[in-house]
This record gives structure tokens, C-alpha cells and sequence, in this order.
């Protein structure tokens, strides 16, 4: 059996567990390059509409292990001190065995605290629908030991594994976060699912079932200017930031620097999850007009090794509106400094 083989079945035994298991949400590398993904209160933090493309490879080396595409659109409504968003995301995992697909509208709301303190409160609602192709899992009961899943003559061995009632399942969610912001500094909190939406469709047993885990995030960072720019020469800066994320007994901690030198960006972050070390975090891109491309490489630190996942790879594509020429000639104030990082 060649090794492509083994990986994939491996990898649709590991998704066969996840049926009887709760679900996590895909988390984006570049989350600032992805930042309603992160908190819905970032809508209209521009001073234009924004367009942002992301895409994720996860565990390069397991073919189409896991693969997540997102959308997002959002502009500032400033007569309304408002911002509104649509997001688009799709994840694939298992050569697309398990499809989630999920949209939702965003909108948020600035207040002014003091003259350089502001907060926004967002608040999310949309739909999920997973599908699972169940006929094309493989469980350990189904692999012979000298053919694998082909059985002795070639005839696939019947797993004794009890099939979904359903094999899709969409769901309302609600989510909803808030971001303090002002000068060189900002800090935010998210929670998504805060309706838990039923889940059931993970589990053969409704007894496993207590709907899809809450996510909390926390985050918060800072913008340090080297030299200051102006509207015909882009600024040159450094934002440390740190990210915590808990869902369904599961953290990780993000905590590192993101620079900007004219029209080049980069950057360098190392994730820690509660139970051992998983990844450093490589970032490199460039910055031409109102377009911004990114790329980064995770590198595995866990077990898993580096060599065995192929680590992920991530790209990102940013439209801002805000970098038009009309937009730079009416920027009155630089109360937004502190976002140079998600722009």
C-alpha cells in the first residue's frame, strides 16, 4: 500500500472520530489579515470598504487534509459611527469527506469614551451547514491487516460503525465581540456560538450531543512607529500583539510581532497550545496601492514534526479601499494607528 494510501486513510479514520466528538473552528494563521473571522466589532475600523480573500493548507504533506477558504467584505457606515460586514468561509477536511460552509452579516457600533478612547460592539448572526460524505469513511473495523481497506479479495469490508439519521445539518449562530482601541494601542474580546447550535449531526449518539462549543478569543496589541510616512510614503512600524483562544477544552496562545517597511511587511509568531508546543509562525508580503498580499508557513514544533505534517501554508489578499487616493487626501485624524496591522 503506497503512502499517499496509508495518509489518507489515516486521516479518514482520525475524521471518523470526529464523529462522536464536538467540532472546533479553523483558525487562521494570519488572523489579522482575517480580522471579523477574529471579532466581529473590527467591522469599519477602515476608512473604505474591504475585500479580504484567505486561504489555508493545513498539514500540507496529508493531501487535502484540511482546507479552508474564506471571503469577507465590510465598509464603515461614519454618518451611522457603524460598520457592516458579510463573511463567506468554506473548510474541507479529509479530501472534502466533511464540508462546512457558513455565511453571516456583521455589524458593529462605535462609541467615543474620550477624545483617543473609542469601543465597538459587534454582533454576528448567520447560518452553518455541514455535510458528511459517510460512504466514503473508513473505520478501524473495515482495515485487513495485510490488504487495508480493500479487504482480502478486494471487497470492502462492511464497518459495524451505526450510520448518521442525517448526513447534513444547517444551524442559525449568533456571535458577538467588543474592541477598545485608541492611539498606539487596542485589546478586544470575541465569543462565537453563543447559542451553541445543535450539533447533533457529529454524533451517532444524541446523548454526546450538547451543541456546537463557544469560542472565546482574546486579543490585544500595539503599534510602534519608526518613522511616521505620509500619504505619498507608507509608514514604517512594529506591532507586537498577543491572541488567547479557548473552545471545547482546547487553547492556544499566538504572541508575537508584526513590521512594516514601506511597502514590505513581515512577520514572526510562535503558538503554544495548553498541552505542548505546535508551531512558529512565519510571515512575509508586500503592499502595492490599495492591494496587500501575504504568505505564511507554519513550522510544527509538537510531535507531529514538521516532516510528517509538511506544516500549513497560508495566503492572504486584501483589497482597502481606505489606501485609495480620495480616502489618504480626507484622513483627518490617526486615531486608527494601532490598526496598521489589520489594514
Amino acid at each position: 500500500m503506497s503512502m499517499i494510501r496509508q495518509v489518507s486513510i489515516y486521516i479518514i479514520i482520525l475524521l471518523g472520530g470526529i464523529i462522536s466528538t464536538q467540532a472546533q473552528d479553523v483558525t487562521f494563521s494570519q488572523f489579522y489579515a482575517a480580522p471579523l473571522h477574529l471579532n466581529p466589532a473590527f467591522a469599519g475600523v477602515t476608512l473604505g470598504p474591504r475585500i479580504t480573500l484567505n486561504y489555508r493548507d493545513q498539514w500540507s504533506s496529508w493531501p487535502n487534509a484540511f482546507r479552508t477558504f474564506a471571503v469577507t467584505y465590510e465598509q464603515p457606515l461614519e454618518s451611522m459611527n457603524s460598520g457592516l460586514g458579510i463573511i463567506l468561509l468554506g473548510d474541507e477536511a479529509g479530501d472534502g469527506i466533511y464540508r462546512t460552509i457558513a455565511a453571516s452579516g456583521v455589524y458593529s457600533y462605535q462609541l467615543q469614551i474620550q477624545d483617543n478612547l473609542l469601543i465597538k460592539i459587534g454582533v454576528q448572526a448567520g447560518i452553518i451547514q455541514n455535510r458528511l460524505d459517510w460512504d466514503r469513511l473508513i473505520f478501524v473495523d473495515q482495515l485487513d491487516p495485510l490488504n487495508g481497506a480493500g479487504g482480502p479479495d478486494g471487497i470492502p469490508i462492511i464497518s459495524d460503525e451505526l450510520r448518521p439519521d442525517r448526513l447534513n445539518s444547517t444551524k442559525v449562530d449568533f456571535s458577538t465581540g467588543l474592541l477598545v482601541y485608541g492611539g498606539q494601542f487596542y485589546g478586544g474580546i470575541s465569543i462565537k456560538h453563543l447559542n451553541r447550535p445543535d450539533d447533533r449531526f457529529f454524533s451517532v449518539n444524541d446523548n454526546l450531543s450538547i451543541g456546537l462549543p463557544s469560542r472565546f478569543s482574546a486579543h490585544a496589541g500595539a503599534q510602534f512607529y519608526l518613522s511616521r510616512g505620509n500619504n505619498r510614503k507608507a509608514p514604517t512600524f512594529i506591532s507586537p500583539n498577543i491572541m488567547f483562544e479557548h473552545q471545547a477544552g482546547f487553547g492556544q496562545i499566538n504572541a508575537g510581532a508584526y513590521a512594516g517597511y514601506g511597502q514590505v511587511f513581515a512577520g514572526l509568531w510562535y503558538r503554544h497550545t495548553f498541552e505542548n508546543p505546535d508551531a512558529a509562525i512565519g510571515l512575509m508580503g508586500v503592499k502595492y496601492g490599495v492591494l496587500r498580499i501575504g504568505y505564511s508557513f507554519d513550522l510544527t514544533m509538537s510531535r507531529l514534526t514538521v516532516l510528517n505534517s509538511g506544516g500549513t501554508h497560508e495566503i492572504s489578499v486584501t483589497i482597502n479601499l481606505e489606501d485609495s487616493r480620495q480616502a489618504r487626501r480626507r484622513r483627518s485624524s490617526d486615531i486608527n494607528d494601532c490598526f496598521k496591522i489589520f489594514n
